[in-house]
């Protein structure tokens, strides 16, 4: 394949690849890396430092991680991506943040869109309005069937690279929770499930926001105990081990997830999944091989007790046959060429390249963004970086779940569990709550 010129732009708010949380971060960063090693010349624009193979053109000087759910950073970000991409001669753009699309119109190379978040009411209504100047690209066909309608170029699932998890065939006799601390992933459920199956099991998952504490509080704090331990926010060797060692990982997902990274990082680990077909599940899981799924929360104890008998080594196999960076990076190569074909974008680069060069002359910077004082630059960077400020959690802002909010649960919604649909019971039935859930809210995946 002939050689690609790829400008892959990233959020703001943590580098690449992460040091902790950071899942888009993650899948970008190893992305990045492998069309870097299929021959393609990747220039990645982001924030803070870069840890990839890519070329780098940063925008802030540090991450913004203290400003996550602010509209500013984010919106800062795009309009530097947008004026650093006026002087990079590429054959097309790759956009994985939220408001980089709106700076798509009137652009010469074609920008590929990756959604990484549900496709269900306004951000359908966004990307509808945004996809006339954009290709987009889904993360499973779950996501993309609730908008078919979309200018869907490519359904490409996310990948992990498997030497990061740890693989042992041999399992200990406890069941494994891992998630975040949210009506939606099923924690309580969980619980009562692994009660009900006569197992012991573990809990790991994010709890600092508040309606993650009045979660846990209301739901889970009460069902600690007997059998179930509670052991917090894991990262690193901790979660290797313990995804590793669990008999299955139990996952009673009650929302259409667009896709699952902890689902692959179990399979990876030799461990079976337990788990309901909502959202991509049933793309990622295999139903009798892999673990099992089962539409009803009554059929789930059983389906514990049964996967002792999954094979550990299918479950690994499954990771490297589907769900590689390799196999991600060959899928994405399809979609550039797809593009390309479609818009004439090669044919047009070395054309549009020489007018600009000829315009801007022998310098292809950036002008400092007025108001903003200057950060050490960056070796050959375009532009220069802006200050990392420390902000507050704005209600409404982008990256919070909000009410009507992309990926926020609503009474009656899709995603919303509701009295005698899938993943509730009766007063005092399995998986029912001391009192009944309220509406979830669901983060961004």
């Amino acid at each position: 394949m002939d050689t690609l010129r790829i400008a892959m732009v990233a959020p703001p708010f943590f580098e690449l690849p992460p040091t902790g949380y950071g899942g888009i971060e993650l899948v970008v960063a190893d992305l990045i890396d492998t069309l870097v090693e299929h021959g393609h010349e990747v220039t990645l624009i982001g924030a803070g430092r870069n840890g990839t193979r890519a070329q780098f053109r940063r925008t802030y000087a540090e991450p913004q991680h203290a400003r996550l759910g602010e509209p500013l950073p984010e919106a800062v970000h795009a309009a530097a991506a947008a004026k650093i991409l006026e002087h990079l001669d590429v054959d097309v753009v790759h956009d994985h943040t939220l408001l980089g699309p709106l700076q798509a119109r009137g652009r010469t190379k074609p920008t590929v869109v990756t959604v990484h978040g549900p496709v269900v009411g306004e951000p359908a209504v966004y990307y509808r309005l945004v996809g006339g100047t954009t290709h987009l690209v889904a993360i499973s066909q779950a996501q993309r069937s609730f908008a078919p309608e979309l200018n869907w170029v490519g359904t490409v699932h996310n990948a992990l690279d498997p030497g990061r998890c740890t693989f042992r065939a041999e399992k200990e006799d406890w069941v494994l929770f891992l998630g975040r601390c949210t009506p939606d992933k099923g924690m309580h459920l969980a619980i009562d499930v692994a009660r009900e199956a006569g197992r012991p099991i573990k809990l790991a998952a994010k709890c600092q926001e508040p309606p993650e504490r009045a979660y846990f509080d209301a739901e889970v704090r009460p069902r600690l105990g007997d059998g179930v331990e509670w052991l917090g926010e894991i990262t690193g060797k901790e979660k290797q081990d313990a995804l590793a060692a669990a008999r299955c990982l139990l996952f009673p997902l009650q929302w259409e997830e667009p896709f699952g990274m902890v689902l692959v990082e179990s399979l990876a680990s030799g461990t079976p999944v337990v788990t309901m077909p909502r959202g991509a599940v049933p793309e990622i899981v295999t139903d009798g091989v892999t673990g099992f799924v089962r539409d009803r929360l009554e059929y789930l104890p059983a389906a514990v007790d049964a996967a002792g008998g999954i094979d550990p080594y299918r479950c690994r196999q499954e990771v490297l046959d589907r769900f590689t960076p390799q196999v991600m990076a060959t899928r994405y190569e399809k979609v550039y060429r797809r593009v390309l074909d479609r818009t004439g974008g090669v044919a047009r680069r070395a054309a549009v390249g020489a007018i600009k060069r000829r315009l801007a002359g022998a310098s292809e910077s950036v002008a400092p963004l007025a108001g903003n004082a200057l950060a050490p630059p960056v070796p050959g960077a375009v532009g220069t970086p802006l200050p990392g400020a420390a902000g507050v959690h704005v209600p409404g802002a982008v990256g919070t779940p909000q009410p009507g909010a992309v990926g926020t649960l609503q009474p009656g919604a899709v995603t919303t569990p509701v009295p005698g649909a899938l993943g509730t019971s009766p007063p005092g039935a399995l998986g029912t709550p001391g009192a009944e859930p309220t509406a979830a809210y669901s983060p961004p995946s």
